[in-house]
């Protein structure tokens, strides 16, 4: 390299740096004009929120509402953290109390339900280029005044000083190229009143930089693009968090009583609820409460709003149906002593007595078929007398029974309910039973919206308790879920519940999580399985596109477990040496090895801390980063993903092609098996490794 080579570069780079100086001074000159005719209070502030500056913020100032000749807000801010209203107030004397904001002795409320409309109309403006309104804030700053930080209305108030802090604390949330598309909106919502933008320039280091050619400005798809490669590079946590742009309007949506969001796997669902619950959180005031069979999924979700919205955190409740349920319980001093595994081996007794030997026994010896009837079909529904046994449509079973064998069966309820009672011991349906009925008796007025995710698999009574919480309120019950993942016996109508959502369902038709070789080869499974969904129609999957593409899945049969688990072993050393040594991929605790049964994924857990490699048991899982490979079984993760997905000792009959006949006990158990196997590999993201022993 020649010496007059480096000479010029290190003159260019000293350009550039006089350049910048020149820049900033121009700046400040340009907020010296700017505010020279402001009221002092917005001084004060700019002057305050300059503090932001390190932090690659955008001050506009003193800028003309949306669709007024002379209204104006004091500043809007916009940066990593999203976009925030802020309007400066110089009152000497506040209170806030009651409700109410008083200026001395006048009531000031009314200023700060203008700025509430400005936020809700803006987050709407916004929602049109995909920002979610979780990332539009607004506040009003008491200049010169240590006002304790309280809400309004969705509007936060606070005194002057705490302001770069309440902003600074919103985090990382947008990356810089979604702050510029955001910054251009504003400037065209938000036009000024005298002078052009105060742009405070981001002081990133130069190595995060990148060349904007500005005669080609991206577009749309390629600044989506941009942001969804970025975040395949961040921890699997930040996807799981993410909102696409195309399900921003879809969060805010008002629906006029209870509503479904539907979709086949990997189009955002349990994103959308997530945004959803911040969203009804901040206009409603809460609580609201989130809810999934599952018990892992709360958790995570719960992890996830606390960094994705900190603010509603505490407004926001997450529990498991059945955890919901224990409290209810608890709260009203009723209690029940829950065992599951002494209800099993009593249910076993009571067929070996009731069963066996009758008409049940002669259909199908083994107990767990009848067990699923039992306590799916007749306690999930809360049947009470056998009139309403005898004409049901039982969905979700394949078996046709008799009249006779419905006789039976009741007749095994019967002795089963018995049972229970003489040992002093319930069942989890029994929770959910004597909760239903707690709330059915004195309800529980708390709860402003309630969002149940992973719906198809939740009982008719489960469902019926819920939507008692809020009834038909607009925006109370949010239904989220696709039926071809329904992996639970017994299912469930919204008609069996009581529930109606008649011209209020939205299908998300999008995948924006799996590959298009992952969705193709995953619907191989499920490519001729029908499913009675929840609003009542026999139907196949919902069809969605897939974007993008990626690499084949794997899919092998060993010859032995050992082998398997050493393939296993070398498959996970694979993705993290490739990861490492490309710089982007998947780390130890994006990746998810799962199981149809718990011992199975025991023994990979084990192999795997053989070889060296750290796991995580999915039953410990909150939606932390980790690094450590997520073990589990597959119904663990129902809800979550990962960039790599290994399923582990998978049955070789469900890979097959020929499927038993769908009149019988077995293919009825093949066909949740297979929708198991099904929401397992779309868990995958990025790659899919399917190994059969």
């Amino acid at each position: 390299m020649a010496a007059g080579d480096s000479a010029a570069r290190e003159a260019a780079r000293q350009r550039e740096r006089a350049d910048e100086h020149a820049r900033r001074a121009g700046i400040a000159r340009q907020m010296a004009r700017s505010f020279e005719s402001a009221a002092r209070s917005e001084q004060r502030l700019a002057r305050t929120l300059i503090e932001l500056e390190p932090l690659g913020y955008t001050l506009l100032a003193d800028r003309r509402r949306p669709g007024s000749a002379r209204g104006n807000v004091d500043l809007v801010l916009v940066g990593p953290g999203g976009v925030v209203l802020v309007d400066a107030r110089p009152w000497r004397d506040v209170t806030v109390a009651g409700g109410r904001v008083r200026r001395g002795a006048e009531d000031a409320t009314s200023e700060v339900e203008a700025l509430a409309d400005l936020l809700h109309a803006t987050q709407g403006e916004l929602a049109e280029i995909g920002l979610a309104p979780g990332e539009v804030h607004a506040m009003i700053a008491f200049t010169g005044r240590d006002v304790p930080r309280s809400e309004l209305f969705g509007v936060t108030l606070l005194g002057e000083a705490a302001a770069v802090t309440e902003i600074a604390r919103l985090g990382l949330r947008l990356p810089p190229s979604r702050v510029g598309e955001v910054r251009a909106a504003l400037e065209h919502l938000f036009p000024p009143l005298t002078t052009g933008p105060v742009t405070i320039p981001s002081a990133a280091p130069a190595a995060v930089l990148e060349p904007v050619d500005d005669d080609a400005p991206l577009s749309a798809e390629q600044l989506q693009d941009a942001l969804l490669e970025g975040l395949r590079r961040a921890p699997i946590e930040d996807w799981m968090a993410f909102l696409h742009p195309g399900q921003a309007r879809l969060v805010r949506r008002s629906f006029r009583g209870p509503a479904r969001i539907r979709g086949a796997a990997g189009t955002g669902k349990t994103v959308v609820a997530l945004h959803r619950a911040a969203h009804l959180a901040r206009t409603t005031g809460g609580p609201v409460l989130v809810t999934s069979l599952v018990r892992t999924l709360p958790h995570v979700l719960e992890t996830l709003l606390r960094r994705l919205a900190p603010d509603v955190a505490d407004r926001v409740h997450f529990r498991s149906v059945h955890g919901f349920a224990a409290e209810v319980l608890s709260s009203r001093g009723i209690r029940l002593e829950v065992d599951a595994e002494v209800a099993s081996r009593v249910f076993d007794d009571v067929w070996r007595v009731y069963g066996m030997e009758g008409p049940l026994g002669a259909l199908d010896p083994a107990a767990r078929y009848w067990y699923e009837e039992v306590s799916a079909v007749l306690k999930g529904r809360g049947l009470t007398s056998f009139e309403q046994y005898a004409g049901l449509a039982r969905h979700g079973r394949r078996r046709p029974l008799t009249a006779e064998q419905r006789a039976a069966v009741w007749q095994l309820y019967v002795a089963y309910e018995n049972a229970l009672r003489q040992r002093g011991i319930a069942d989890w349906q029994d929770v959910v039973l004597e909760a239903a009925a707690a709330l059915e008796e004195q309800p529980l007025d708390r709860f402003r919206a309630v969002i149940v995710d992973e719906v198809q698999d939740l009982s008719p009574v489960m469902i019926r308790m819920l939507h008692g919480l809020v009834g038909d309120a607009p925006d109370g019950l949010t239904l989220v879920g696709d039926g071809q993942q329904t992996i639970y016996p017994g299912g469930a109508t919204l008609a069996e519940a009581g529930v109606s959502i008649a011209g209020r369902s939205v299908v998300l038709d999008t995948n924006y999580r799996t590959t298009a070789e992952i969705s193709t080869f995953a619907n191989l499974l499920v490519r001729n399985d029908t499913h009675t969904d929840i609003e009542g129609a026999t139907v196949g999957a919902d069809v969605a596109d897939s974007p993008r593409s990626g690499p084949r899945p794997v899919h092998t049969v060993f010859p032995s477990r050992a082998v398997h688990d050493r393939s296993l072993v070398e498959r996970v050393r694979r993705i993290v040496a490739e990861a490492e040594e490309s710089g982007r991929g998947a780390r130890l605790g994006d990746i998810g090895v799962l199981a149809l049964h718990a011992w199975h994924a025991r023994e990979a857990a084990e192999a795997l801390e053989e070889a060296g490699i750290p796991t995580l048991d999915l039953a410990e899982y909150d939606g932390t980063p980790v690094d450590a490979v997520k073990v589990g079984t597959i119904r663990r993760a129902k809800g979550l993903e990962f960039s790599e997905v290994l399923v582990v000792r998978t049955p070789p009959y469900l890979v097959q092609t020929d499927a038993p006949g769908i009149d019988d006990a077995a293919s009825e158990r093949a066909a949740l098996q297979r929708r198991e196997l099904y929401v397992a590999m779309t868990r995958a993201r990025d790659g899919l490794w399917v190994g059969v022993a």
